[in-house]
Formats: structure tokens, sequence, C-alpha cells
């Protein structure tokens, strides 16, 4: 007859095995957020989104209008993301890649970001209640808000290629900067990005 401590100690060595066959070996690894996130399927990530909205960023503000508005104005322009629609069949968190967007324009310097229209709301909501609560001094006043003199909007494509064990993620991000006057588009351009994902390394590499 088994003996209660050896029948306790079975039961928990078959619990044990049984956690660590659950688990299947796999691990969770805290990152830095300076640390690059591995690319482990090929497809759309945050590394993809900081690298085209910056490259795009430099883009726009190195073309010509950027300087030709310069001198016109005698300031910096003003900009607004509009819509950017996401075309491909992955899940883009559009809203992300518009902030990172937004983050390259600020650090860049050289345009002035608005608000966006729902940002913009709640600002009024708050304006709207120091009317009536905050000092005459201290109170924002109506009427001082800034307006864009450009909107960015554009699209995120995508192509997808695979055979056998070798697949191709081909990402192209278009945009286009329009004059919020006279709807003239004042710049155009592109960032594309392709990734490979297989067994073996491409050619070339």
């Amino acid at each position: 007859m088994m003996k209660n401590g050896n029948r306790i100690l079975m039961v928990l060595t078959l619990v044990a095995l049984l956690s660590a066959a659950g688990c299947g070996g796999r691990q969770v690894y805290r990152m830095d957020e300076e640390d690059q996130a591995p690319d482990l399927s090929g497809r759309w990530n945050s590394v993809d989104s900081e690298q085209v909205s910056e490259a795009l960023e430099y883009q726009i503000t190195e073309a010509a209008w950027w300087e030709d508005f310069r001198s016109a104005n005698g300031r910096s322009p003003y900009l607004i993301i509009g819509s950017i629609y996401n075309k491909t069949s992955d899940h883009i968190p559009v809203k992300t890649f518009i902030s990172d967007f937004e983050r390259a324009f600020i650090n860049g310097g050289k345009v002035r970001m608005v608000a966006s229209p729902e940002e913009r709301e709640a600002i009024r909501t708050e304006r709207a209640d120091q009317q009536e609560h905050a000092s005459e001094a201290t109170m924002s006043r109506w009427g001082r808000e800034h307006g864009a003199d450009y909107m960015l909007i554009g699209e995120i494509n995508q192509i997808y290629d695979a055979a056998d064990d070798a697949e191709v993620f081909y990402y192209q991000v278009d945009c286009y900067l329009v004059d919020l006057e006279d709807n003239v588009k004042v710049w155009a351009g592109y960032e594309r990005i392709k990734k490979f994902a297989g067994s073996k390394a491409p050619k070339g590499y």
C-alpha cells in the first residue's frame, strides 16, 4: 500500500509536469522602450510605423513648397493630418501611425501641428467651462484658434507574395499635402518597405 507521503509527492510531480507541458516552453521578455522590436511575422509593425513617418516627414519638410511658403508668408506653415486609409489586408493601427507622424513633425520643428477635430472638441469644452469658472485674467478666450494651411492625406497599400516557405511583404505609403484654401496638391510622395521571410535568405543577403 502506497504511503500518504509518496502519494502526495506523485501528485505534485504530475501537476508540475502538466504545467510545464501547458506552457510549451514559451517565455515573455520585457523590452526597454528604446529597443527595436523583433520582426516576428514580417507584417507591418511599430518599427515600420516609426521609420515611414520619419522618412515622409523629412521628404515633406525638405520639399520646395516649404521654402516657397516661408518666403511668401514669413512664418512656418500650419498642418493637420486628415485621413490615412489602410488599403491592406493587415490590421494596421492607423491612429498609432498618425501619432508617429505628428510626433515626427513636431520634433522636426519646421511645421506647426493643428489639433485634430476630436481634440479640438475636447479643448472647446474646456474653454467653455473656463468662461464660467475661471477668472477673467486666466481664462482662454474664444476666436483665437489657428487654422491649418495644409492637410496631409494618404493611404497604405500592400503587395503580398508567397511560394513554398518564403513570403515577401511589400508596403507603400502614399501621401499628399493639400492647400486647404484652394484644394491644390502642393506635394506628393511615398515611402516603401519590403520584407522577406523564409528559412533561407534571398540572394544578395
